[in-house]
This record gives structure tokens, sequence and C-alpha cells, in this order.
């Protein structure tokens, strides 16, 4: 049997005068907006048209499906984060850990500002996961880090950088998305980050102090 075919989730024109990019930008804010009331779940292009001020028609000139609206919101989120933390990690007159230090404390306060609407895209996530869009989304993801790494631990094996790049964006996910599950207070928000930091700086010390670095395995101690 044939592989299902994943609907479009692409634009279907790009909007080229002022009236349109309003108009895009309104179905946009209108969807945020519904996402975040609603969820995921009872998200529909006829809700977000209706928020918007809008025909469904005039919707469905640059959005095909309510698949296609979710991506675009997920891809500007995507975006915005990725060029926040590779404008700190690619400061390069600051020392190595001092920039892992605030990519901790932009990352963990960027998921608790926007915590309602990240948890909504991360339910809609199945609409648009397996398209061929979203997979080239992620295509380039990773270089900055790669790079990063390459700084913070000069002698290490290619395998090794590689382990602490995955590890440290890994936990910052995956600790972020729960952690912003509740209401946290600017200052909980804060020592958190400085924990996890402390945490990561501790971990990239180790590596750079270790004796097995060489062919990317980690020395056991006794």
């Amino acid at each position: 049997m044939a592989p299902r075919r994943s609907a479009s989730i692409s634009s279907r024109k790009q909007p080229k005068q002022a009236r349109s990019t309003d108009l895009v930008a309104a179905i946009l804010e209108a969807a945020v907006q519904v996402l975040a009331k609603e969820g995921a779940q009872r998200f529909t292009t006829a809700r977000v048209a209706e928020k918007a001020g809008v025909s469904v028609g005039s919707l469905y000139q640059y959005f095909p499906n309510k698949a296609a609206i979710l991506f675009r919101l997920q891809s500007d989120e995507w975006r915005q984060t990725s060029d926040l933390l590779r404008g700190i990690l690619e400061d390069r007159e600051r020392p190595p850990l001092d920039r892992l230090r605030r990519l901790v404390h932009a990352f963990i306060r960027s998921e608790c500002e926007e915590a309602a609407i990240r948890v909504a895209l991360h339910d809609a996530a199945p609409l648009y996961r397996d398209a061929p869009e979203a997979r080239q989304a992620h295509a380039g993801s990773g270089r900055t880090m790669r790079a990063f790494m390459q700084e913070a631990l000069p002698d290490a094996s290619d395998q090794t950088r590689k382990l602490a790049s995955d590890l440290i964006k890994t936990t910052l996910n995956k600790v972020g998305e729960h952690f912003s599950q509740t209401p946290r207070r600017p200052a909980e928000i804060a020592a958190y980050a400085d924990a996890m930091a402390d945490m990561f700086c501790a971990y990239i010390d180790s590596l750079n102090n270790s004796g097995g670095l060489q062919g990317g395995g980690l020395t056991s101690s006794s």
C-alpha cells in the first residue's frame, strides 16, 4: 500500500501588497487568539476567519487548510527562537560558558512567556509533523550549536561534541516544556535558569578536563 500523502501546509501565495500583508497578519493574529482560547482540537479556519473579520474564502487565498495556518505559527516561533539563540551563541566577544549561561536564561524565559501558545502548537503538531515542509524547517537546525561546541570543547572529538550538543538541546527542550507548564514569577525563572546553567557549565568543564575526550567516549572513574 502506498503511503498516505500529507496535505499541503505551504501558503498558497505570498502577500505582495501592503493590504495583503495586513490581511495575512490579521489572520495570524486571530489564529493565535483562537488557538490560545480554544486549543488545537477546536481550532478551525472558520473560527479564525470570524475572529479576523474576513471571509473564509479570503483566508483560503493564503492558507489551504488549518494545518497550513498552524505550521506558519510554528515556523514563525521556530524562527524567532532560532534567531534569538543564534545571536547569543555567535557573540564571540563573550566567552563560551558565558554565552551558554545567557542561552539558558533566554530560552527558559521565552518558554515561560509563551507557554500557552507553545502547548497548543505542540498538541497541533500531528497535523503537520510529517509534511515535507516541516522536515525542511528542521534540516538546517543544529549548525549554530555545533559551531559553538567547537569553541566550547576545542580539544574534544566530534562525537563528544555531538553528544554534548544533543544532551543540552534535549534537556533544554524537555525541562523547559515541563517547567513552563506552571505560571512562574520572574525571580523563580531566573533561579531555575541559573541552576540549569550551572549544571551545563559544569558538564562542559568536566569534558574539557576529562582524559576521555579522544574517540568520543566518556571515561568512568572509580
